[in-house]
């Protein structure tokens, strides 16, 4: 008996181990790959600025380090990523009486571009778009960077969802 419930146990641990492909102990599906690259974002969009492409960029490199155990590289690498910023949009809402809106949305949308050179069906060309809302009396200038750093993590996560987090 016991060694029928042992290996009942050991064919399954195997069999769940074969099934579910290669995980690093974060979580992510890493395809085997031990690099990754993350090439700096496009402002594409005449409205992002240089500045706000660099922050993305940044967040993007920040968020797989934390939540995978692939090693940045500068050039090649087993995992490539490349973002085009080509929505930037800023939207009134919650239009009150007299038609004056007591927010505005900062809208930010990516092309991004995936490329798994282990497993190049996992590869992808994907848009993502997040926003937020902000207050219609503060300057956007003004809380651009903090705008960008709150949309840019919802992002990011998205990004990594569909290319690391592919349960």
């Amino acid at each position: 008996m016991n060694r029928l419930l042992r290996g009942i146990l050991t064919g399954l641990v195997v069999s769940f181990g074969l099934g579910c492909g290669v995980y690093s102990p974060y979580g992510a599906q890493t395809s085997g790959a031990k690099t990754f690259a993350v090439f700096g974002f496009n402002p594409v969009n005449p409205l992002a600025s240089a500045s706000s492409a660099l922050l993305l960029t940044e967040l993007m490199r920040d968020r797989i380090q934390r939540q995978s155990t692939l090693k940045l590289q500068s050039l090649k690498a087993e995992l490539m990523f490349e973002a085009d910023i080509v929505k930037w949009t800023v939207t009134p809402v919650n239009v009150q009486g007299g038609e004056v809106a007591a927010s505005n949305r900062l809208t930010i949308g990516l092309l991004v571009r995936y490329q798994n050179t282990l497993d190049p069906t996992l590869s992808f060309d994907r848009q993502f778009s997040r926003f937020a809302d902000y207050s219609s009396e503060l300057d956007l200038f003004s809380i651009e960077e903090q705008l960008v750093e709150e949309i840019g993590d919802q992002l990011t996560q998205d990004v990594f969802n569909a290319t690391l987090g592919n349960w």
